[in-house]
Parts: C-alpha cells; structure tokens; sequence
C-alpha cells in the first residue's frame, strides 16, 4: 500500500467528516422548522440563518464524490452501484430539500407555503438518516462477489444496526442544528424552546450512542480487529456529548456547538478507521475490497494530490470568509409576503 493510496483515504474521511459537520446543522435547521418553529417569522428565521451557507456545505458531498470517483474507482463503481437506490432516494432528498427553500418564499398562500415547509423538513430528516444507513451497512459487511459486485436484499440494508445508525445521526443533526440555532437567531421564546428541547435530547442521544456502541460491537469486527482504538474512540464521542450537555446547560452555545460537532467528526473517524484498510466490508472472508485494490493508479494519484493541495487552501478560505461576511445573528420579525 502506498502513501498517497493512505493520502486520499483519508482526504475522503476528511471530506465526508466536512460535509457532516457543516451539512449537519442545516440538515437539523430543516427539521426544526417543523419541530421548533410556531411562526411563519420564526420559520423565515431559522431559514436565513442557514441561507448563505447551505448549498456551498453540499460542495463538501459532491467533492468527497468526485474524489472517490477519481481515486478509487473501484470503491466507486461498487459502492453506487451496490447502494444505488439510496443513494437515488439521497439525491431526491437534496433536490427536493434545495428548491423547497425557493418555492416555500414564492408561494402566496398558507397551504403551498407550509407544503413546502414540511418538505424541508422531511428531506433534512431523511438525508441523515439514509446517509447513517449507508455508512454502517459498509462497515458491518454486504454481500459481495470476486468482482466486487454487491447482491443484497432488503435486510441487509434496513437491519437493526443500520436503523440504529440513520436514526443517531438523524438526531445528532438535529442536536447540531439546535445548538446552531441558539448561536445565530435572537429570540427570547425561541431560545427558550430550544432550551427545553436540548435537555430532553442530550440524553436521548446518550442512550442513542450507547445503542449504537452495543450494536457496532454485535455487528462488526471493530472489537476484535481494533479494540483499543474502537474503545478510546467511542469512549470520546461520549465524553464529548456529555461536555456538549454540560455547556450547554451553562449558555455557552459556542463550546457547545463545537463540542457536539467534534463529535461528529471523530464518529467519522471511527467508521473510516475500523473500515481500513477495507474500503466496502463483504460478509464472507476474502470478499472485502481493499483500499490498495481500489484506487487508480500512483501517476493519477499523484497529480490528483497537487492539484488538490493547490486548490483547497483557496477553496477553504471562501467558505471561512463567506461565514465570516454572514457572522450577525438573525432577528425574528414579522414579514409580509
């Protein structure tokens, strides 16, 4: 196995652990707006705040796609061709989820406007949750052929560990965006909501970690292969939701809110590394495909390095000053339409 080969495996985790990050608090703004929300303002509201930034955190799923397909062709081709309608229902979901922004602000009448609000509401819940199903059905194993050809049946997507895994990170996006919530929107009775909702749901998602750990343990072979590695890792994903909690019991949403997002990114980190050196775990011995097997070939990936190190230093400081250009927080006000 090569160095660049290593390289881009974890360019691509670090891409995914971006786009979870920063996609993560629209995906819980857009449930909020049916779960928080009691207003047509407070909706506007919640919306604006993600407004100038969530189609540019999509750039970080499209780039993580571009590079599989760039330098791991091989997991590419099985991945999308083995998970091809989640990843269809995952691309719906995002196309209906990007215009219902759009259409909810051009309806003129209550009905289509709260039609399209639901809308977003549905397909930031859903995102998640296929995305959550995807990633441990990767890790637990699949049935794949000699050719890395995947011949899966229902319940070998929808079990009890990949339901488990979409729901924790349906509601780990939803904890996210409510922590976002409080950092950009001024609102008293919003705040308030917000308040009530992240005490009952720091321990939910507690239990919901715990849940998760139980089933990655009966599910895969994370705790035989790296046990050690497996544990400090959860064992960190829980210490930081429990400083999340306690941060955010004292109003200070900005810890908090970096807290809870350091934990998305290490579960990241957790399935990436108890992935490697696999790329897609097959259920049956010798049927894994291996990263040294999956990538292009050491010229494509050495150009595709320069390039990338040249361009993403720029493209990271767009994204850091259009949050900074955006930093004021939102006021809650009335409008017309």
């Amino acid at each position: 196995m090569t160095g660049f080969q290593m390289l881009w495996f974890v360019l691509i985790a670090v891409l995914f652990a971006g786009f979870f990050f920063l996609e993560g608090f629209d995906f819980g703004i857009g449930m909020s707006l049916r779960t928080l929300a009691k207003s047509e303002a407070e909706e506007d509201a919640l919306i604006r705040s993600i407004g100038p930034h969530w189609d540019g955190n999509e750039v970080w799923l499209i780039t993580a796609g571009g590079a599989m397909f760039a330098a791991m062709p091989f997991w590419y081709a099985s991945l999308f061709s083995g998970f091809y309608l989640i990843l269809f229902a995952i691309l719906i979901c995002l196309i209906y989820r990007g215009v219902s922004f759009e259409f909810r602000e051009q309806m003129r009448t209550n009905k289509f406007r709260n039609l399209w609000t639901t809308i977003s509401a549905v397909t930031s819940m859903l995102v998640p949750f296929l995305f959550g199903l995807l990633f441990t059905d990767v890790v637990q194993g699949m049935p794949l052929d000699a050719h890395g050809d995947m011949s899966a049946n229902f319940l070998d997507y929808f079990n009890i560990f990949s339901v488990i895994g979409g729901v924790a990170l349906s509601l780990l996006s939803y904890v996210h965006g409510l922590n976002y919530a409080r950092l950009k929107i001024t609102s008293g009775s919003l705040h308030e909501r917000i308040q009530k909702q992240l005490k009952v749901l720091y321990p939910v998602l507690l239990v919901g970690e715990v849940a998760f750990a139980v089933t990655l343990f009966v599910y895969t072979d994370f705790f035989t292969k790296k046990p050690v590695l497996t544990l400090v890792l959860l064992a960190a994903i829980v210490v930081l939701t429990l400083l999340a909690w306690s941060v955010t019991l004292k109003q200070k949403n900005t810890l908090a809110f970096i807290m809870l997002g350091l934990v998305i990114i290490v579960l990241v980190a957790l399935l990436f590394t108890g992935l490697f050196p696999r790329v897609i775990v097959g259920n049956e011995a010798g049927m894994s495909i291996l990263l040294k097997n999956a990538t292009s070939t050491p010229y494509t990936l050495k150009w595709m390095t320069i390039i990338s190190f040249t361009a993403l230093p720029i493209v990271l400081a767009y994204q850091i000053w259009s949050f900074y250009v955006f930093r004021d927080r939102i006021r809650v006000e009335k409008m017309s339409y």
